[in-house]
């Protein structure tokens, strides 16, 4: 049998203090052929020298930084192999990890798999198994801090996680991979929906292990992409029927996370994004319009999957948090049977 034909594609910017060894660990993928295409979207660390005397690796650089989307879109433009595996550079992957996950990804009917994301400084622990999908389009790490021994069964996850998955080539080609004006964050989340919107599964790997320097941050461009790029989500990728019946309660989120910024302090981060929506709707509409002409199953299918508790355990719930979620429970439990008519 031939070995797989795989390119990873990893990103790099800022200092980058394991760019080196993530890049070392990808090479000595076993069971696979593996080439690795590096993004330079402004390392400032010496691990970007490094790896270009690397073999088997090209390091490309656009002329600004891209963020993950754009820079993933252009380390796959660069692919030669029929898979694409996209790695963290800041993950180390097990030698078997990508053949293993390629292997499920290659299975009728799965769209794309995820390996078993752990924790670097504790690798017994779970940074995630595939991620939680809020029906208000909220999503965060699952498993976070669990036993992996909790997590040893493969399963069907409503998101994957962009750390480390797999999807061919093919397939990328033809969703146009990520949309680069997600910049960074939640475009995981989108390029999941598209998936199951397409009638395939999302798989977690449990036993493709990859070490994850995972350092949870919050700043002001992370706040303004993570909630912005939240609404582009729910606007392009829902139904109009589905955005119809869970219209109250988007709105009462949008009220609850506005709540949420004043108390914070990143009220302008939050309204910065709808200025953006705004301002870019042209773009909002006709990226609707392709999703929902692409699209071959309802929103009923993935609504199965949803989740209505919010339940982060990287993060402090603020103030209200008890009250939102059974709130939303009580919604849930009125509008999922809705979703799922035919």
């Amino acid at each position: 049998m031939t070995r797989p034909q795989v390119t990873a594609v990893m990103l790099a910017y800022g200092t980058e203090p394991y760019l080196v060894d993530a890049a070392r660990a990808v090479l000595a993928s076993t069971d696979v052929d593996i080439d690795l295409v590096v993004v330079d979207n402004g390392c400032t660390g010496d691990g970007i020298d490094v790896v270009k005397g690397f073999p088997q690796v090209r390091v490309v650089r656009p002329e600004q930084n891209t963020g993950y989307s754009g820079g993933c879109r252009v380390g796959a433009a660069e692919a030669t192999g029929d898979w694409l595996v996209f790695v963290n550079s800041d993950a180390v992957v097990d030698p078997d990890a990508l053949a293993k996950t390629v292997a499920v990804a290659a299975e009728p009917g799965v769209g794309a798999a995820m390996a078993s994301i752990r924790l670097a400084d504790n690798p017994e622990l779970i940074n995630t198994s595939g991620n939680p999908l809020h029906f208000t389009g909220l999503s965060w790490a699952g498993g976070n801090g669990e036993p992996a021994t909790a997590h040893a069964v493969r399963s069907t996850v409503p998101s994957l996680s962009g750390c480390c998955f797999v999807i061919s080539r093919e397939r990328w080609q033809e969703l146009d991979g990520f949309a680069a004006e997600y910049f960074a964050y939640h475009e995981d989340t989108e390029l999941s929906l598209r998936l199951w919107q397409r009638g395939l599964r999302l798989e977690y790997v449990p036993d493709a292990v990859v070490r994850h320097h995972y350092e949870f941050s919050r700043n002001d461009l992370k706040l303004y992409l993570v909630e912005r790029n939240r609404l582009v989500t729910l606007l392009t990728a829902y139904q109009t029927r589905t955005l119809v019946v869970l219209a109250p309660m988007l709105l009462l989120t949008e009220a609850a996370m506005l709540a949420a910024a004043l108390a914070g302090g990143w009220t302008r981060q939050k309204t910065r994004g709808w200025g953006w929506l705004w301002r870019n709707r042209a773009w909002v509409g006709a990226r609707r319009r392709q999703l929902q002409r692409e699209r071959t199953v309802p929103d009923g299918v993935i609504a199965e999957l949803m989740t209505a508790r919010v339940a982060p355990s990287n993060v402090d719930s603020p103030p209200g948090m008890g009250v939102f979620n059974a709130v939303a429970a009580g919604y849930w439990a009125l509008a999922r049977p809705l979703l799922q008519r035919r």
